[in-house]
């Protein structure tokens, strides 16, 4: 019989793909003030794998991704995304987002991705979030699986998420050894 038990902890990540550089700059410090100060930010990079977001926001998108310093718990991610969720709505201009936000956190074993969308291998969570299982990590890299978007698929985000992972092993023992 398994016993349950708590969770290890997790990184928080979230990428912000942006029509207006200035909106996101704007959120920044309102991330940081909710989960604290960002260990991470990638450089600005064209956001090309899909034109999914030029419709409402315009073509010649840019994305960065960020991640936190804080741990989290994954129990989080629902209420994570709905806090985004409203900072796009709050940045929208004349009823089109301005700024998407994905957030996701990053484990030892995975990245998952929270959605509002429902799909066959997305879990059900609360509030009307599910949790995107997007990369498995196994033999020494984190590996994409078949509906994994294209973006997180590439070996440049692959090395990425394995960089933030080493960041996260050695946030996972400093807070064990601080709880000990």
């Amino acid at each position: 019989m398994s016993q349950p038990a708590k969770p290890k902890k997790v990184k928080l990540i979230l990428s912000a793909i942006y029509s207006e550089q200035k909106a996101w700059q704007t959120l920044i410090p309102i991330l940081e003030d909710k989960f604290g100060e960002m260990d991470y930010c990638s450089k600005q990079m064209d956001f090309n794998y899909t034109d999914y977001y030029e419709k409402e926001m315009g073509s010649g998108l840019k994305r960065e991704f960020v991640s936190f310093s804080r741990l989290i718990d994954p129990v989080e991610l629902p209420g994570i995304k709905l806090f985004t969720n409203q900072l796009e709505i709050e940045t929208s201009a004349e009823g089109r987002r301005v700024v998407n936000l994905d957030p996701g956190y990053l484990s030892l074993d995975n990245l998952v991705l929270a959605t509002g969308k429902p799909s066959p291998h997305r879990i059900y969570l609360r509030d009307g979030i599910y949790a995107d299982l997007h990369l498995i990590y196994e033999s020494g890299s984190y590996k994409p699986l078949k509906w994994t978007y294209p973006d997180y698929a590439s070996q440049s985000l692959i090395a990425l998420f394995n960089r933030l992972r080493e960041v996260l092993k050695v946030a996972l023992k400093v807070q064990e050894e601080s709880d000990e």
